[in-house]
């Protein structure tokens, strides 16, 4: 870790210093207990008690309320609630000032700069329980969280929800995706107003009626359920704590910590994206050297499933050969690919697979799969296999294998795995005491525990995960760096067979929404542009390569078929060409749903490269090249939409590839056809 500044701890004296108001324990009822601004100044939050003694916070932007007073606290099922009765005991200020570097990510140092209030507060039920609220405000934004002090008064906290309320002041558009369901986080994306939105999965994105966009979310989320936001009125959320099977929703020995709960804040959207707050409220890395974690690109036995021409289970289609199996290494090892996914190669996916039927081996290989000499195959050309652990969301039967399924699979140089839990939400099988089981969803407490038990675990083994069907990102990659990527959202298998399809929106939508919160195993790269039995898909060619720029994830499958890269030769070249991993990244433009271009540049070398997308309008966007380093010459080589492409008809594949040299002091127009895209090389000339 490289560090610049850290001034951490330092207690401001006087009320004025960095923005700081404080008032004193005798505070009227009504008044503000303490507020206090970001750096920039641009951003104040204020801590009010009412009357009856309820908290509740403020937010304001530009001296205009955003956040009108929203109320705190807690419904607990083993005593009153912490609702009121509130009194002061203690207020103080701080601020905090480094630069940290990151292992492996969208950039690769990181500014860490906000002010701290720290509110302790007591309530009489008759015996003094004791409540600290922290708010760290940045100039992009804010996170506050509770802390649960160790007291014998309130030792096992047991909490049903969560009162913690976002009302927001100004008229606004939402765009959301909903909670508590079936199909957990893979929604399409929906846009309304707020005072429509039901309850909705986080992050959600907003634009309020003068531009300025927020988006809510939650960081750190550790022992402890996910945060839902339901509408309770008008443009009021409040905070809906996933539920648990077997009792209340959180139950916790104090201290401890609630996770951070998050407003990123931004004149527009390519700002939001900019954020780095969610990485910055999470914990240092706790692993030390991650020398082994390995950002890079793969292909896999994986599509030609989702097409039907192959399958998971054994018979005469099975996908997991070991020739099948031989057949993708090869190619991984001519066109530079580090890793070749492998799903159905273990015993147990014959029948049916999915929740309480799942008994799958993660020790045990299928008859026709050789999986020590596939890995010593491999490891002759210069490529890995990478693991896979479908659970079926039998987190029981998973957690009693999941240690010798890591060490088969490290003593035979596999060091990323990607694991799944397909099940219907509300459905996943946990661990009880005695041997029982229960039902449960995997983004409750004990789901939490479980995903966060098998990173620890896996660390142990230096081996990375990818995990598909997963609990939100909440930024925990900053202190388990081997979480490498997640799932998380609709993926590119639902233009295999989803009813309907992605939407031609999809990309531009994730960009502001799930891409918020952290890197997405999106697997794109679908050159065919066709899914179960040709179905198109609504993409040009060129917004394919767009997203392995645009999609951010350090570990990437280019999806398709082998034979549809030998057939689009020019779009493999960039496939190839594009890393994984960088030292930078900016937001050039863009409108939540509509469109996005970023540009990223590579961690190993000056090379920078720009994916753009949009939805089913034509664009032409005008981008500078300020971004380059000034005085020199780079050579761009450009992949964009051809005269008649058009996602809805047979040019889908009309395609140019060109050259033009260019500087910092050039600007291109970036002409992208309806469902198009755009993906740029820039290297020194």
């Amino acid at each position: 870790m490289t560090l610049f500044r850290n001034r951490m701890g330092r207690v401001l004296a006087w009320s004025m210093l960095f923005g700081l108001s404080l008032a004193s324990p005798a505070s009227q009822a009504d008044e503000t207990l303490a507020s206090i601004a970001s750096p920039n100044q641009q951003l104040r939050v204020s801590v009010q008690r009412a009357d009856d003694g309820r908290l509740s916070y403020s937010v304001t932007r530009r001296g205009k309320v955003l956040i009108a007073p929203s109320r705190l606290g807690f419904l607990l099922a083993n005593g009153p609630q912490l609702d009121g009765g509130f009194k002061l005991e203690k207020q103080t200020a701080s601020e905090h000032d480094d630069t940290w570097e990151q292992p492996w990510g969208e950039r690769r140092y990181v500014r860490n700069h906000y002010q701290q209030l720290r509110v302790e507060v007591v309530q009489k039920t008759p015996a003094d329980r004791h409540l600290a609220l922290v708010f760290r405000v940045f100039d992009d934004g804010i996170g506050f969280r509770y802390e649960f002090p160790d007291q014998a008064q309130l030792r096992n906290v047991k909490i049903s929800d969560e009162l913690t309320e976002f009302v927001v002041a100004p008229p606004s558009t939402a765009w959301w995706q909903q909670a508590g369901e079936v199909w957990a986080l893979e929604y399409p994306i929906q846009r309304t107003p707020l005072a429509e939105v039901g309850m909705a999965n986080t992050p959600l994105t907003l634009r309020t009626a003068d531009g300025t966009h927020v988006a809510f979310h939650e960081a750190a989320l550790v022992d402890y359920p996910s945060m839902w936001l339901r509408k309770v009125e008008g443009q009021k959320l409040r905070a809906h704590l996933t539920p648990s099977a077997v009792g209340p929703a959180v139950e916790r020995a104090a201290p401890f910590n609630t996770p951070w709960r998050t407003l990123q804040i931004a004149d527009n959207a390519a700002g939001l994206y900019m954020s780095d707050l969610i990485l910055n409220l999470n914990e240092p890395n706790r692993l030390g050297d991650v020398s082994w974690v390995h950002p890079a690109k793969y292909v896999g036995v994986w599509w030609e499933m989702h097409l039907g021409k192959s399958t998971w289970s054994t018979g005469p289609n099975h996908g997991a050969t070991t020739a099948n199996v031989k057949r993708y290494i090869d190619f991984a090892a001519r066109n530079g690919f580090r890793g070749v996914l492998v799903e159905g190669w273990n015993v147990g996916w014959d029948g049916n697979w999915v929740g309480s039927e799942s008994r799958f081996s993660y020790t045990k290989p299928t008859a026709d799969f050789d999986l020590p000499g596939l890995s010593a195959y491999a490891r002759e050309k210069g490529v890995r296999l990478i693991g896979h652990h479908e659970t079926g969301g039998h987190v029981a039967n998973y957690e009693a294998e999941m240690d010798a399924g890591y060490q088969l699979y490290a003593s035979l140089g596999i060091d990323t795995v990607k694991s799944g839990y397909v099940t219907d939400g509300g459905t996943a099988i946990f661990p009880g005491p005695d041997g029982t089981t229960h039902f449960g969803y995997t983004d409750s407490q004990e789901g939490t525990r479980h995903y966060l038990r098998a990173v620890q675990e896996a660390a142990r083994h230096r081996i990375a995960l990818d995990t598909h069907e997963p609990v939100k990102d909440t930024g925990l990659r900053r202190t388990y760096p081997n979480w490498l990527s997640r799932e998380g959202a609709r993926g590119m298998e639902y233009n295999a067979w989803g009813n309907p399809i992605n939407g031609v929106d999809h990309e531009a939508n994730l960009v502001f929404t799930r891409m918020l919160s952290g890197p997405f195993d999106y697997t794109p790269g679908i050159v065919s542009l066709e899914g179960v039995k040709g179905r198109p898909i609504n993409s040009t060619l060129a917004k394919q390569l767009a997203d392995f720029v645009v999609i951010y994830s350090p570990v990437v499958m280019a999806a398709d078929l082998i034979e549809n890269y030998e057939k689009y030769p020019q779009a493999l070249q960039f496939i190839k060409d594009v890393p994984t991993d960088w030292s930078d990244t900016r937001v050039l433009n863009g409108e939540v749903g509509e469109f996005a271009t970023i540009a990223r540049k590579d961690r190993r070398s000056d090379n920078w490269y720009v994916g753009a997308v949009t939805d089913g309008k034509a664009r032409t966007l005008n981008v500078a090249l300020d971004f380059l380093d000034p005085g020199k010459t780079y050579i761009a080589e450009i992949y964009r939409d051809g005269q008649h492409a058009d996602y809805r008809n047979a040019h889908r594949h009309d395609m140019v590839v060109e050259k033009r040299s260019v500087t910092a002091k050039s600007r291109l127009a970036l002409h992208l056809a309806p469902g198009g895209g755009l993906a740029i090389r820039l290297t020194l000339k």
